[in-house]
């Protein structure tokens, strides 16, 4: 059964494709900004282009073959594999708590809220500068460390390659942490508060009220801030370099798939922005792949 569309005043008279051109600029800013580049990138990979992105010649899937053999490439993109598989469930399900805790409305919750929310508004290359001061041989926290007895030495948190990754993610989800609260306090917010209390009356505890309740409650919103997670996770770059230098580390240990197309792309001397372009498609690749699992995995949770 179909249902008829009435229109009223001026739309009767309008051309049908007058709303097409309200819709003109933003399309148009879409595809000079979003859908070019994406088109010129998959066609640069095919190419022996310079940094400049000028003067290559045709090399079909060569760009390609290369990666998949290169042994940095794999390095690289197990890195960022590695840092979304401890960042994400760290960014979906500490917010969520933080929000439940904000959400109770005990006191001083304001000053709670606002100091979760700082991290929004600052830079992440300031931030950056910071944690790198917090975490430097002399910094504040292997000075506490040392002075508690837990370690004999200072922590190498920003000179080897693990522990540079580790303190990016650690970064990241501090970072992250104000931002996937906002999201969870709009969720938390639509929930009956009838629900907490049916459940109190019929003995459930905290837990099981935040389990049966809450979780089920907020689903939707953790699918979105696990994929906005993991995309960003992915894409990291700002958190290594500003912890681990301008190399990814000693020898490039902590580099990540966006640090490798940097260096594979824009180095001056060794640079092939066709090579970069094919690792940037790789790139987009994996992420597509992760989003389309996270969208198979909350439509199952659905059904």
């Amino acid at each position: 059964m179909t249902t008829a569309i009435h229109l009223n005043g001026a739309a009767r008279y309008r051309p049908p494709w007058v709303p097409l051109l309200w819709c003109a600029p933003a399309l148009l800013m879409i595809t000079v900004w979003s859908v070019g580049p994406f088109v010129g990138t998959i066609a640069l990979s095919f190419t022996d282009a310079s940094p400049l992105g000028m003067g290559g010649a045709f090399v079909g899937l060569d760009n390609y073959r290369s990666i998949l053999q290169d042994p940095a490439f794999w390095s690289a993109t197990g890195n960022s594999v590695l840092y979304a598989i401890i960042a994400v469930p760290l960014l979906v399900v500490l917010p969520l708590l933080l929000a439940q805790l904000v959400h109770t409305r005990l006191p001083g919750m304001g000053f709670f809220r606002s100091a979760y929310a700082a991290p929004i508004v600052a830079s992440v290359v300031a931030v950056g500068l910071v944690w790198q001061n917090l975490l430097g041989e002399q910094g504040p926290v292997n000075t506490m460390l040392q002075r508690v007895g837990l370690v004999q030495q200072a922590v190498p948190f920003l000179s080897e390659g693990s522990l540079i990754l580790l303190s990016a993610i650690a970064l990241t989800v501090w970072r992250g942490l104000g931002w996937y609260l906002i999201f969870y306090l709009a969720a938390l917010s639509n929930i009956p508060r009838e629900l907490y209390e049916a459940a109190e009356l019929d003995g459930a505890g905290p837990t099981r009220r935040f389990l049966t309740i809450t979780v089920p409650g907020t689903r939707l919103t953790m699918l979105l801030v696990g994929l906005l997670a993991g995309i960003g996770s992915l894409r990291v770059f700002s958190e290594v370099y500003l912890l681990g230098g301008a190399t990814g580390g000693p020898g490039g240990e902590a580099r990540t798939l966006p640090f490798f197309i940097r260096d594979a792309a824009l180095d001056p001397i060794t640079g092939n922005a066709g090579y970069g372009a094919a690792a940037s498609v790789a790139l987009f690749a994996l992420t597509a792949v992760f989003a389309v699992l996270a969208q198979r995995f909350g439509g199952e949770r659905d059904a």
